[in-house]
């Protein structure tokens, strides 16, 4: 006779946090999204003097490997190339009189550019 035992895991934690302030702004976005929109994503691709930058965009269908976040705006998603690089990152949204941005603290980011646009791991 076999004995299968079956033990549950605990969920695993997000890759990346959404303060409230992104999440706001996620919304905001998700709010004026072209149709056919699914959610927003968040990858790094290779640019910027450092090697890799962060890229926000809609994206109208979900890829089987991104990690998925449920936000009260929507899912957000991360390319999944891109979640090593991220992995215990926050994501906010920042704005005053002259800029306004997503700002990333990112553990794994070694370095960046003068400019802040891309940095290294």
């Amino acid at each position: 006779m076999t004995t299968t035992t079956t033990t549950a895991r605990r969920p695993l934690p997000a890759a990346l946090t959404l303060t409230p302030a992104a999440e706001a702004r996620v919304a905001a976005l998700m709010a004026k999204a072209p149709e056919g929109t699914v959610g927003v994503k968040l990858s790094t691709p290779r640019r910027g003097c450092s090697g890799l930058a962060y890229s926000v965009e809609f994206v109208s269908e979900a890829q089987p490997f991104d990690e998925r976040i449920d936000t009260p705006a929507g899912p957000f998603f991360i390319d999944a190339a891109s979640v090593l690089y991220l992995i215990g990152s926050v994501m906010d949204w920042r704005e005053d009189d002259f800029t306004a941005g997503f700002v990333f603290e990112n553990p794994n980011a070694k370095g960046s550019c003068g400019c802040g646009e891309s940095f290294t791991v």
